[in-house]
């Protein structure tokens, strides 16, 4: 009997789980040599305070601790992947099932769950020495001939019946090398109304496919005072807003002022929005078309 494709997705997704306990126990255990060799060398350091230590011992403990911790960076690193591979792997079931079905729509507090879920579990990029964050990790733009893919979360530039142009979270459909345009869908919009806009590339920004580490990437992030786009809570719209605070670790959002005529100063009180919602301005135009 010929498995579903259901079924090969769940088998892959197992497979996937099992190496990655495997991998969260040697983590645990390459923790625990690393916290070993850094206490010997603490220990050593402070059992002779007058200076007469054995440099050649010295250097051993040094490259004894270095040598635990990148090998303890190494593992975490592996079962990070292994993350990523299953998100991957889900992600690509779901786009074939709402490809190939017509089940009911997702309601608007169901997908709202679902973006703050996206956001949280974006894969976090943590660079090595010297290594300089890629293209779409945090407040790294795509590079400029960059196509996003079937299924990738973008901002798209499009205007609603009798309204104003507005940016709003879309999914990609499809891309036209032939005219350079994207096919992408409203994610509110009912799959059964088959309704899908057909946008320029200058109408789409593809959202951030990594976090950056603010600890160990600032640069991958919007400084204070940075002019931004980003979610409006609770909504799939992004509007124009100054970044009062970035984030100060991995698990923090950015604190926004988002422009608000209502207000004396012009500007809302402090919102909270996570990094993959918050990226660079871009002035509407009539070559935005």
């Amino acid at each position: 009997m010929p498995f579903t494709a259901d079924a090969v997705a769940a088998q892959q997704v197992q497979e996937r789980l099992k190496v990655l306990q495997q991998l969260v126990h040697e983590t645990e255990k390459k923790r625990q040599q690393c916290e070993q060799s850094i206490a010997a060398l603490q220990k050593y350091a402070q059992d002779d305070k007058s200076g007469g230590h054995s440099l050649q011992k010295l250097r051993s403990l040094y490259k004894n601790a270095i040598s635990q911790s990148e090998q303890e960076d190494e593992v975490i690193r592996k079962a990070l992947q292994k993350i990523t591979e299953i998100r991957n792997i889900k992600n690509e079931r779901r786009l074939q099932t709402r490809f190939t079905s017509n089940k009911e729509s997702i309601r608007k507090g169901t997908w709202m769950n679902m973006l703050s879920s996206s956001a949280q579990t974006l894969p976090l990029f943590v660079s090595k020495v010297g290594e300089k964050p890629p293209p779409l990790c945090g407040a790294i733009p795509a590079e400029s001939n960059y196509v996003a893919k079937i299924g990738d979360m973008v901002a798209a530039l499009v205007k609603p019946m009798g309204d104003e142009e507005t940016w709003i979270v879309a999914e990609v459909v499809s891309y036209n090398q032939s005219t350079s345009k994207y096919e992408i869908d409203d994610i509110l919009k009912e799959q059964n109304q088959k309704v899908r806009h057909t946008l320029s590339r200058r109408r789409v920004i593809p959202l951030p496919l990594m976090r950056a580490n603010p600890e160990t990437d600032p640069q991958a992030l919007f400084p204070q005072g940075t002019l931004v786009m980003a979610l409006f809570p609770q909504t799939t719209c992004f509007y124009k807003a100054i970044v009062n605070k970035p984030p100060a670790t991995f698990t923090d959002e950015y604190e926004l002022l988002f422009e608000d005529a209502t207000y004396p100063e012009g500007y809302s009180p402090p919102h909270y929005v996570k990094q993959r919602y918050v990226i660079a301005y871009k002035q509407k135009n009539k070559q935005t078309s």
